[in-house]
């Protein structure tokens, strides 16, 4: 039959507790017992000790050379455990010259052994014919020219049932004692849960249409206060994520509704009249451009969506960054040659390591960055890219493109790579896009460890500059 596991988490925590407590206490029981077993053989032994040095003072050899004890010594009355004294006296050959009338003529401890009691006080458990345990103490007393061999010794009866007894006390103090640390412990849990329980509360109420709501944090500094950190904090990127993600929505809602109402618009106006060939062939063009834009910004926001979905560690390979930049050069070649813009590279040898990305959204991002530099690059500029690794720092590759396009207005080298943000600038208005290009550039480099900016400091064109992780 399986038992079910308890679900509660203040009943698990009690049960754990209790658990525990409960092996503490047997094994603390087991310690206590064998002391006090310890404690109490060590006294009857040096009861026995003492007994044995005050009988050798009371032994004598009577008229007839026959040995005797003097009857008129009893065992002091507070040694309970030593009321039934046993003794023995035999020489070295094993002969019996004294034996107490309690062992009832049943030997003490067997025959001699060798060295018993000769140099120190033997102490030993034995076991008589009747069953009983003993626990003897022997030693050598010279007396009157006679080499003796003392045993005295004690039942372990008395003693084992006071241990049994002990025993039994605790073994009826321990359940008590669990059950009230288990009240205890569902006590304390319950106390010590109850900001858990808060936080669930609250947690349950948090929904997408009030993510402002955060968790209290009573005490920052213990684990609780730590999981309400963490999860506030995870909040906050979700509100951020979901105020992006409505943005985003909108923004892109207004980019395509343009473009379709333009479409829109053209085929109704061609429509409304009739109108010769010239004028049908250029409402065509105009929603062929049209068609394109909208393209484009489709394109646009797939490419985005992939370069957010695309977890870091997936498709990545090894590669150099510089062939990389050629290639993408050789596809804007037309571009290039059309403006006669002059390419010029620096430290392209230093260009020539490896580093661990996706190839194809590294080369979307480049792309998107030369395309950029050649749009606004007047004809017959220059157009330089330059490789660079720092020292003293972790490696990394820096690569620097600067056109000598009108630039970026004052205030915009952070918004530029906003989604949809078009600068308004009557030197750049002409050749603006659908605002999408930059930021999906910084969304790969930030997916691949590495960081985009644009030289704030440069006063002529626009010099933007990518740091990439090198691959070890």
């Amino acid at each position: 039959m399986r038992i079910s596991r308890p679900t509660n988490l203040r009943t698990r925590l009690t049960l754990w507790y209790v658990a525990v407590l409960a092996v503490l206490l047997l094994v603390y029981a087991a310690l206590v017992f064998a002391f006090q077993y310890a404690l109490l053989t060590r006294q009857l032994a040096h009861d026995e000790v003492q007994d044995v040095v005050t009988v050798e003072g009371l032994l004598y050899f009577d008229t007839q050379d026959k040995l005797q004890l003097h009857q008129d010594y009893y065992s002091r009355p507070q040694s309970h455990l030593l009321v039934d004294r046993l003794m023995e006296v035999r020489d070295l050959s094993g002969n019996v010259l004294y034996r107490s009338s309690v062992l009832h003529d049943m030997p003490l401890g067997g025959p001699n052994r060798d060295g018993e009691g000769d140099k120190a006080f033997d102490e030993r458990v034995v076991r008589l014919r009747d069953g009983s345990y003993v626990f003897l103490v022997s030693h050598i007393h010279v007396m009157q020219g006679h080499t003796l061999l003392i045993r005295l010794g004690y039942s372990l009866a008395p003693l084992r049932v006071r241990m049994i007894q002990f025993m039994g006390m605790l073994l009826v103090a321990i359940p008590l004692a669990l059950l009230l640390a288990g009240a205890a412990g569902q006590l304390i849990a319950r106390r010590a849960l109850r900001p858990l329980e808060k936080m669930s509360n609250r947690a349950e109420g948090i929904t997408a249409s009030n993510l402002d709501q955060r968790l209290e944090i009573q005490n920052p500094d213990d684990e609780l206060g730590q999981m309400a950190r963490v999860f506030n904090l995870l909040l906050d990127r979700l509100e951020q994520a979901f105020f992006q993600l409505q943005r985003f929505t909108a923004d892109a809602a207004h980019e395509l509704r343009t473009p379709l109402a333009s479409l829109r618009t053209i085929g109704e106006v061609a429509l409304e009249r009739d109108q010769n060939d010239d004028a049908y062939r250029e409402a065509l063009e105009d929603i062929l451009e049209e068609s394109a834009r909208l393209s484009e910004t489709i394109d646009s926001l797939l490419l985005l969506a992939r370069a957010e979905t695309t977890q870091p560690g997936t498709e990545q390979t090894v590669f150099i960054v510089a062939d990389l930049v050629n290639e993408v050069l050789n596809l804007l070649g037309i571009v290039i040659e059309e403006k006669h813009v002059r390419v010029l590279r620096e430290g392209e040898a230093t260009g020539c390591v490896g580093v661990r990305a996706d190839r194809s959204l590294l080369r979307v991002a480049i792309l998107n960055l030369l395309h950029n530099a050649l749009k606004f690059s007047p004809n017959d500029s220059i157009l330089r890219i330059a490789y660079s690794r720092p020292e003293n720092v972790e490696p990394k590759l820096i690569i620097a493109f600067q056109d000598e396009g009108p630039g970026i207005q004052a205030g915009e080298h952070e918004r530029i790579f906003e989604r949809f943000f078009t600068s308004r600038t009557s030197s750049t208005a002409s050749h603006s896009g659908t605002g999408l290009g930059l930021s999906i550039t910084k969304l790969i480099i930030d997916r691949l460890g590495g960081s985009v900016r644009f030289d704030q400091d440069l006063q002529q064109g626009a010099r933007c500059i990518i740091e990439l992780p090198i691959a070890e």
